[in-house]
């Protein structure tokens, strides 16, 4: 960059700060040191900002991959904006990086409660994200140029050492802040306070730093300006703070209701259930008394609906058991005990066991009275074992080292919807693999793939995943209705349609999801069958099942790919 010559400055600006040593109160020395202490603090915050528009985004719409590349491109594409903006204020450097730094304070600290309020009250907060993004990319970008400036009137050296030293800090800065969003501030303060304490830090350290160090370049009326910004600032962070426990509860109730009663943040995800606290109910089939249903949200979808969650776990694990025995069935997911009620339903099973990743959905499913009377106690039968881990990992323990684990006459695998990228893994090719191993000769594999109606192909895709570890599959699909909640609750469903109306219709009409889709499996082709001392089916009936296998074979979609770690086939 050519500057102008120091005259036209001079005479339009005054005295240029770039050209001149400051004033410090301290020794040079230390004066630089306490710069670059600033430098650590404010890349650690932006990427704390980053960090957080990342996970919350996730939260809220899902898909982990689009919303990280949204958010860092238009962050990074930002920065270059805001470097560019900021060789405007480089003759007023300091003066301009606490403006900077109050306004990045304020916009960042205030993202996450701001995107949350979108998603609560208008429905969605993607445009929200994009704004956010673009102006704190904006803000951050802004920062370098003036603090190469302020480093540089410290003491001068050549601007190869001071790049140097300035992203040195910088990079460090940005571990710190990277490690400390996901092992400090979300544990100990959540995602809106965590955001807002977060503000609240950068707000002092650019405050500190102008008011104190470069306090001599500031005219009086200027640093009476800075300090008003900061203070207020500093104020409407901690209103935030104080506001954002009732913030979060009516935030809550304007997303699930006034029937929410629980609300828990667990290790892996947030956990909310509404109703199911009448006299009877939540009691699946055959319901009494009065009140609100039971409903199970896990990081804001709908995942159990207690007037309709018994058609698909009946959907799900009689076509698996009647085909054989089942005297020792695994279940992948299903922490909410509810696939489990129907798997003790059967006389034959001697042995459970639930490979579940939340250990605070199992300890709901125990204790909660609403749940624990929807899956009739399951839980705490002697025959069911509980494993907290992630079910890919715990499959790999188990073939490690020349281990050779008891075979499963039956594996059902009941795991949120193959199109929330988080799970992405546990649809894969090697899952797959990883489970057959597990299966006794005669073993069944059943697996929950998603809605083969409004995702035909990725539901086709799981099929296609099951089929290329060697498996014969049967598909099935079971009516349900749309989805009502952002990102496709996985087992919300409907009244069913008729088994007339479903055998003359391949595809689900215009709205939404009308099915759940499952596929089943086995080394030989599998028996879909209900066998005669299987237990009475409350929610669906054979011919339901007998028409959901040779409607969805009508609309198969071949040719497909199987979806494997490095090359996954669900992010359409």
């Amino acid at each position: 960059m050519i500057d102008p010559p120091e005259s036209a400055l001079t005479g339009a600006l005054g005295p240029p700060e770039a050209m001149t040593p400051a004033r410090l109160p301290v020794p040079a020395g230390l004066g630089r040191l306490l710069v670059l202490a600033v430098v650590f603090v404010c890349a650690a915050c932006g990427l704390v900002y980053e960090l957080e528009l990342v996970a919350l985004a996730t939260y809220l719409v899902g898909d982990s991959v689009t919303q990280a590349s949204v958010v860092l491109s238009v962050m990074v594409f930002a920065m270059g904006v805001g470097a560019l903006l900021a060789k405007r204020l480089r003759c007023r450097a300091a003066v301009g990086f606490g403006a900077v730094e109050a306004a990045l304070a304020l916009v960042g600290g205030c993202s996450a409660m701001a995107l949350y309020a979108c998603f609560a009250w208008y429905g969605q907060s993607r445009s929200a994200l994009v704004g956010f993004s673009l102006a704190i990319g904006v803000l951050i970008g802004a920062e370098v140029p003036l603090l190469m400036t302020l480093i540089q009137r410290v003491r001068r050296q050549d601007a190869g050492g001071a790049v140097a030293d300035l992203f040195a800090a910088d990079y460090v800065g940005a571990l710190v802040g990277g490690l400390a969003f996901p092992f400090l501030l979300l544990p100990c303060f959540g995602q809106l306070t965590g955001a807002l304490v977060t503000g609240a830090i950068n707000a002092t350290a650019g405050g500190v730093l102008v008011l104190w160090l470069f306090r001599h370049d500031l005219t009086v009326r200027a640093r009476w300006a800075l300090l008003g910004v900061n203070v207020l600032v500093l104020v409407l962070l901690a209103v935030g703070v104080l506001l954002a426990t009732p913030f979060e509860r009516a935030a809550r109730r304007a997303v699930y209701g006034s029937s929410a009663r629980v609300a828990v943040q667990t290790g892996v995800q947030e956990v909310v259930m509404t109703g199911g606290t009448g006299p009877g109910v939540g009691a699946g089939r055959g319901r009494k008394g009065s009140g609100q249903p039971l409903e199970l949200y896990l990081d804001g979808r709908l995942r159990v609906s207690a007037d309709t969650e018994f058609r698909y776990h009946e959907a799900l694990v009689h076509p698996a058991l009647a085909g054989g025995p089942h005297a020792r069935v695994l279940v992948l997911g299903g922490g909410d005990g509810l696939a489990v009620r129907e798997i003790l339903r059967h006389g034959g099973v001697r042995s459970v066991t639930v490979v579940e990743l939340d250990a605070g959905v199992v300890r709901l499913a125990r204790t909660d009275p609403g749940l624990s009377r929807l899956n009739q106690h399951s839980m705490d039968d002697p025959r069911v074992h509980v494993v907290t881990a992630d079910a890919f990992d715990w499959l790999r323990r188990q073939g490690a080292h020349g281990r050779h684990p008891a075979p499963y006459d039956v594996v059902v695998s009941d795991l949120p919807d193959p199109g929330i990228t988080a799970s992405t893994k546990l649809y894969s090719q090697e899952f797959y693999g990883m489970a057959a191993r597990m299966l006794a000769t005669d073993g069944r594999l059943v697996v929950h793939a998603g809605p083969p109606g409004t995702r035909a192909r990725s539901y086709w895709t799981v099929e296609a995943t099951v089929r290329s570890v060697g498996l014969a599959t049967v598909p099935y699909r079971l009516p349900g209705r749309p989805a009502d909640v952002s990102g496709g609750p996985d087992r919300l469903g409907g009244p069913a349609r008729s088994a007339a109306e479903e055998e003359h219709t391949a595809a689900p009409p215009p709205g939404g999801p009308r099915y759940w889709g499952f596929v089943l499996a086995a080394r030989h082709p599998p028996r879909f069958v209900h066998a005669s001392d299987a237990p009475h089916l409350g929610g669906l009936t054979v011919d339901e099942l007998l028409v959901g296998r040779s409607g969805v074979a009508r609309a198969r979609i071949p040719g497909l790919r199987a979806s494997t770690l490095m090359h996954p086939q669900y992010l359409d």
